[in-house]
């Protein structure tokens, strides 16, 4: 079965023929033609879709349960924990991710992704963030804070210099600030991503014009006000709510303990690293990054469906990499909390396939199988239209037409 990308019926019985990096045909099996010789992947019983577009990743973290105590296993060997996360990413499907709060390391794993030397998703990414205040424990090479517009957009050049593809800001930043940020990201041709909760601040992005609002309606606050969920909404501003990465995840840990030793960790991590993150997981209710998550998953009841009620524009991301949020099975995880929220199984799919792409201004080359796109697809056992959750058995993942899995 094929799912396009499309918000339509699959289509039975289909075919996809690639050429190079490109997809030339697709259809049913009985109208499509292989040429003699051509590799052929046996999907039969089984479904092909579109790479999955994650639009907030972490790849310097890899679910630790302890941001503060991982920077000193993170710290001296940077890129070496980047690629085991872009290798996680890639095959579970994601083929496509913008990472969002990075040293600007990442830009030299992104390009070695882009060659081929390294197994990853194609990466946009922001490297470190601008915010108008430090966030806990973080280190300066994570952020840069800055108090004045001019500040604002000082570090917005720098950033756009060092070869970053996205600019994303985080708190304490007021809305002369934001606009200089925007401002200088647009004059360079990038988008600005928003990491942004309180309705303050999210107004503050709408007049600034910023691209993409992450996080809200992730419970993190109450309810938004009608008025502010259908400006957003009539404005057309994509929002990526990363509803998932505390609610889900956690009460999937609390019924599903035996999901920390999953076997991807155990064979993708060096053995003293997984002995740590098992260490870090020790007692994790009491862990500080889900001190508030029983109060936010009753807020998700009614918070994490409101943007989905009012037909707002969005995307699908994850924030994988955050604690035990890990990016071998996020992106299932997040596409599953939307249909809880409130999407069928097919809007869901549309949104982090398709709709992602239009939201990063590549809809002209992914996001969907059709002819001339490039040739992204992944191949999963079971009816995701059915049960949503079988997005988590991935069996081949194909990227630019080379077989990773």
């Amino acid at each position: 079965m094929l799912i396009d990308g499309y918000e339509a019926p699959p289509v039975h019985n289909a075919t996809v023929l690639i050429e190079g990096d490109r997809i030339v045909a697709v259809g049913p099996s009985s109208q499509i033609e292989i040429p003699a010789g051509a590799e052929v992947i046996d999907t039969r019983g089984m479904t092909m879709l579109p790479g999955l577009i994650d639009l907030h990743v972490h790849t310097m973290f890899l679910g630790h349960g302890e941001y503060s105590e991982w920077f000193p296993f993170f710290t001296p060997e940077k890129e070496e924990m980047i690629e085991i996360a872009a290798r996680q990413l890639l095959m579970a499907g994601v083929t496509t991710a913008v990472d969002l709060g990075a040293p600007i390391e990442i830009t030299r794993v992104r390009d070695r992704i882009d060659r081929g030397e390294v197994p990853g998703p194609r990466m946009l990414v922001s490297g470190p963030w601008i915010a108008g205040r430090r966030w806990g424990s973080f280190p300066d090479y994570f952020q840069h804070v800055v108090s004045t517009p001019e500040e604002a957009a000082q570090r917005t050049y720098e950033l756009a210099d060092a070869g970053v593809d996205v600019i994303k800001t985080w708190a304490g930043m007021s809305e002369d600030m934001l606009r200089a940020v925007v401002e200088a990201a647009h004059e360079r041709g990038i988008q600005v991503h928003s990491h942004l909760y309180s309705p303050d601040e999210l107004w503050n992005a709408i007049r600034a014009g910023t691209d993409v609002i992450q996080h809200a309606g992730s419970a993190g606050n109450p309810p938004y006000s009608d008025e502010l969920v259908q400006e957003i909404a009539h404005r057309g501003i994509p929002v990526v709510q990363t509803i998932a990465h505390r609610p889900w995840v956690y009460q999937a840990t609390v019924e599903f303990p035996e999901r920390l030793q999953d076997r991807r960790l155990v064979e993708t991590l060096p053995p003293e690293l997984y002995e740590e993150f098992q260490r870090s997981f020790q007692d994790f209710r009491r862990l500080s990054y889900f001190r508030t998550t029983p109060l936010q998953i009753r807020k998700s009841q009614l918070s994490a469906g409101q943007f989905i009620e009012a037909n707002a524009v969005m995307g699908m991301g994850t924030d994988s990499g955050s604690p035990l949020n890990f990016h071998t099975e996020s992106a299932w995880r997040e596409i599953s909390a939307l249909v809880d929220s409130g999407m069928t199984p097919i809007q869901a799919i549309s949104a982090a396939t398709k709709t992602g792409a239009e939201i990063i201004r590549r809809g002209n080359d992914l996001g969907t199988i059709e002819p001339g796109k490039l040739a992204d697809i992944i191949v999963v056992r079971g009816n995701p239209l059915f049960d949503i959750n079988v997005l988590g058995y991935v069996e081949h993942v194909v990227k630019d037409g080379r077989i990773y899995r």
